[in-house]
């Protein structure tokens, strides 16, 4: 047949009509590659526990892998900033805690980011119970005696923390506030390493997530005492709070939120809200994190948002109250 152009134009022309939507399609699907989520703390800490029990969810929900990049160090500051100077795509995310969304500003003087202006939110993926726990070594075994210990030898106990700035470093820092004892403060770049020394004796208390803690409280390796919310904990019915220990308007709650750099568009966070949403009520992960002492949330970005916003001003009036900094 021979070639007419009156008739191959309007043809060519339909084909690249035809296949402008595909293209669009294919430039705006997300995610297009594997994503990497920065937990700002070493290997083991609550947070880290944390997303090991959710990524591998959340990577199969998305059709992605997703790889936990770790980086400790600088009260979590650092592999923060990381994130959130990252392209705003949704090929890296922050799993992260109150430390670095809504404390670390009011405690460190040289901060790299505006914790009120450099997160995209996505969810609140948890609230953590904290637990006060002592070496076996040291001859307390209540709140009272602690503290009796503690104003008989000023400066001679030592308290870990995996982190300064996080919400383990603060609840060392109310408690000494509320009961006026001399506790000296170690820091550790995650709780494994923590334990270690207080399994020994080395280091003699600390205020940390149940998630790594509560295996070595049921072994016995570590002493309860308390937990740090204003309700007990279902996992631990049978230690008091603070304030029934005797520690009046003592309440410190730990969480844990995924977010992204500021700029995300509002697709990507819809998309990856409602993914994490749906993993956070599958029955394997919820009954996880329960088991390790973590209750799920999974709320709306604008949720969480206003939850930060409300830990910041939390904070902010305690760290001023205590005269707290870091550098």
């Amino acid at each position: 047949m021979p070639f007419d152009a009156r008739r191959a134009v309007p043809l060519l022309c339909a084909a690249a009509a035809c296949s402008l939507p595909l293209q669009a399609f294919a430039q705006g699907t997300y995610p297009s590659r594997p994503i990497r989520v920065i937990v700002p703390f070493g290997t083991g800490s609550v947070t880290d526990v944390i997303a090991r029990v959710t990524m591998p969810a959340l990577s199969e929900a998305l059709g992605q892998p997703i790889l936990v990049d770790n980086r400790p160090g600088g009260g979590g500051n650092p592999g923060t900033d990381l994130g959130v100077k990252a392209a705003p795509d949704g090929h890296t995310l922050i799993l992260s805690s109150a430390s670095t969304l809504a404390v670390n500003g009011f405690l460190f003087s040289n901060m790299p980011y505006d914790m009120a202006t450099a997160f995209a939110p996505i969810t609140q993926i948890n609230s953590v119970t904290n637990v006060l726990v002592v070496s076996p070594a040291l001859p307390v075994k209540s709140v009272p005696e602690l503290i009796a210990h503690a104003k008989a030898n000023p400066g001679k106990l030592s308290y870990a923390s995996a982190g300064a700035g996080g919400t383990i470093h603060l609840a060392a820092e109310m408690f000494k506030a509320l009961t006026g004892t001399r506790i000296e403060h170690i820091v550790y770049k995650a709780s494994p390493t923590a334990h270690v020394d207080l399994f020994s004796g080395q280091i003699h208390l600390m205020f940390d997530g149940l998630p790594p803690s509560i295996g070595h409280i049921k072994a016995g390796r570590l002493r309860a005492l308390a937990v740090t919310p204003a309700k007990r904990s279902a996992l631990l019915p049978e230690l008091p709070t603070m304030a029934e220990a005797g520690v009046p308007g003592y309440n410190v709650q730990g969480w844990n939120g995924l977010v992204g750099p500021a700029g995300l568009p509002r697709s990507i966070v819809d998309r990856l809200n409602r993914e994490t949403v749906a993993v956070l009520r599958r029955e394997s992960v919820h009954q996880r994190l329960l088991e390790l002492g973590a209750e799920p949330v999974g709320n709306t970005p604008e949720e969480f948002g206003a939850h930060m916003r409300a830990e910041r001003e939390l904070w902010g009036k305690l760290i001023r109250r205590i005269g707290l900094k870091l550098d």
